[in-house]
């Protein structure tokens, strides 16, 4: 994943923030009520003091001390009514944050989601489950964290600071100035600190974060094997030593935070000493009264307070932006297999196969599988692929459902080419029975109906009396309402399979694959799937991935694969009756056939 610049992450979080206008207006409304009462305060308090001082000092008359008693309780009633807008103002501004971060973050699941789901397999198989979960979660989270800092507290900081900059060179020039140049000079260095000196590290932190959740997920998925070979203080100790190098890394990114927040408070205090010098300089020469001293105490207290919060802010900003790089990643990268513009519904009426001069590589491999590999399937047969493993029989079930795009020639389902059709269409007319059902956390109900989630229950139950499961759902406590488990683990293999042919049963897609759909199971479990194999090849075109040659003898025609070439066809018979033929070598390896001739 290539690395992201810092302005190309705020740029994706401020395009969903323009995405909700009424929510970022009611936000930064309440901001802006806020930083307005802030900016007034030391203005009214400056006055107040010059007031009393004024009253205090000069022997006025009754009546003008009157005017300078009431002038001084409206500043006192002003601070007051400022006090309660800044108080109304951050609580609207709250309210405001939290519908737009919520909004935002769901959008961002779902598209962030949306995006994962139709990445490649070459993809997925690349990268960790609980690696890609822990990219999401954390960056989504981040981006809560982003959105409270820069518009809840970056923003008004920045405000009243040029507020009070812009209000201090009218009052007074010269403090005006020296405060613009410490304030812009504070501002360029906590942006460098915050980029240049603790991002580097936070992005190994957050590195080794995602590495610790891939190790985590890797051993939690596969517990059974784990537990199988007794390995769980092995599968301890590794996560051990990454948690270990996480910690050490995360600690070298906090302790260089920490440096970081400390010049920045110590920069900040040698800013007020300045400041508060100078006031009380101009005051000494005459240049400044009580009045213009206690605005620039209050004033300096006040930006003081933002100062050291800016600091902070800037710092929290680009550790927010190096948890969501990875999730942002995955926006950047377009997903490997995509519908050309215009493309269009695939219709099969009788389920004819055919691929034209097709030849392919995969990504992680130099030599390509097939060149110029030409074959036709007709509609309504059944047809096994066989061969040694790596000789390029499930790539070509692969190939047809466009889990990989050709490098070249075509694939065409009833004469329309699969690469100018839409993905979902293609591969809802195609029902595939792996080796290793993937089953979801769900009922056996919903695992049933996933390819139709809109069928009966009538048309479940049916489905799982085709594929011979449903002896064993109805003698479950819960039935077709049974949890089976993450990945299906309740269930045998065997019932895993029958469940996965209940599925297709179902979908009743015109084009059927059966990969190793046999492979792992007992005799028994072999003649139930067997059978329910059988009556779900009727009518439709099948393709029989298999190494047990046993269970393909009686199809139409079978395909002999040797190093992506397609090296014999015919039936059981028409290959065996080849002396030196692959297949009856095959078979004969396998001892399923010592009487042929």
């Amino acid at each position: 994943m290539k690395k992201l610049s810092f302005g190309a992450i705020l740029a994706f979080v401020v395009k969903r923030w323009l995405g909700q206008p009424a929510m970022l207006a009611w936000t930064l409304g309440g901001v802006a009520l806020a930083t307005v009462a802030d900016i007034c305060t030391p203005l009214l308090a400056g006055r107040l003091v010059g007031d009393i001082s004024t009253t205090t000092s000069a022997s006025s008359a009754a009546g003008g001390r009157e005017a300078l008693l009431h002038d001084a309780l409206l500043m006192v009633s002003g601070l007051l009514v400022l006090g309660l807008v800044g108080v109304m103002g951050r609580r609207s501004s709250y309210l405001g944050i939290s519908k737009l971060s919520l909004a935002v973050m769901r959008r961002v699941l779902d598209d962030a989601f949306a995006r994962v789901q139709r990445f490649s397999s070459d993809w997925h198989a690349n990268n960790f489950a609980g690696s890609t979960v822990r990219r999401i979660t954390r960056g989504i989270w981040a981006i809560d964290t982003l959105d409270d800092t820069l518009l809840l507290l970056i923003t008004p900081e920045v405000l009243v600071l040029l507020g009070t900059t812009l209000v201090l060179l009218v009052r007074a020039p010269l403090m005006g100035l020296v405060l613009a140049v410490m304030v812009g000079l504070f501002a360029c260095m906590s942006i460098w600190l915050a980029m240049r000196y603790v991002a580097p590290t936070a992005r190994i932190s957050n590195a080794c974060d995602s590495r610790m959740g891939a190790v985590l997920g890797d051993a939690i998925t596969c517990n059974a094997v784990v537990k199988s070979f007794g390995a769980e203080e092995r599968e301890e100790r590794q996560l051990h030593a990454v948690a270990r190098t996480w910690a050490d890394k995360t600690y070298y990114s906090w302790y260089r935070g920490t440096n970081s927040a400390n010049f920045q408070a110590s920069y900040t205090l040698l800013m007020r000493v300045v400041m508060i010098g100078l006031a009380v300089l101009l005051w000494w020469r005459g240049m400044a009264g009580p009045g213009d001293v206690a605005y620039v105490l209050t004033m300096m207290f006040l930006i003081q307070g933002y100062l050291r919060d800016l600091g902070q802010q800037v710092s929290q900003v680009q550790r927010s932006v190096n948890e969501m790089e990875e999730l942002v990643g995955l926006f950047s990268s377009e997903p490997a297999i995509r519908d050309i513009p215009g493309a269009i519904p695939l219709e099969v009426t009788a389920g004819e196969i055919v691929l034209l001069d097709v030849s392919f590589r995969y990504p992680s491999q130099e030599k390509p599988i097939y060149q110029g590999l030409s074959l036709r399937i007709a509609p309504g047969s059944r047809v096994a692929l066989v061969g040694a493993s790596g000789s390029g029989k499930t790539t070509l079930t692969r190939l047809l459902q466009r889990l990989y795009d050709v490098d070249g020639g075509n694939i065409l389902i009833d004469g329309q080419d699969i690469a100018y059709v839409t993905q979902q269409s293609l591969r809802r007319q195609i029902a595939l029975v792996p080796q290793e059902p993937m089953l979801f956390h769900r009922t056996l109900a919903e695992n049933i109906a996933y390819g139709r989630p809109d069928a009966t229950r009538e048309e479940i139950e049916q489905a799982a009396r085709l594929a011979n499961a449903d002896g064993f759902i109805t003698r479950l406590a819960e039935g077709y309402e049974t949890l089976v488990g993450e990945r299906g683990v309740k269930l045998s293999g065997g019932e895993r399979q029958r469940v996965a042919i209940a599925r297709a049963f179902l979908v009743d897609a015109p084009i059927v694959i059966f990969d190793e759909a046999t492979a792992s199971l007992d005799s028994e479990s072999e003649m139930l799937v067997q059978e329910a194999m059988t009556r779900l090849m009727e009518t439709r075109t099948v393709l029989v991935v298999a190494h047990r040659l046993a269970t393909v003898r009686d199809l139409d025609r079978i395909l002999v694969f040797h190093q992506g070439q397609i090296v014999e066809d015919g039936t059981h018979e028409s290959l065996m009756a080849l002396k030196d033929g692959a297949y009856r070598r095959l078979v004969s390896l396998q001892s399923l056939d010592a009487a042929s001739p």
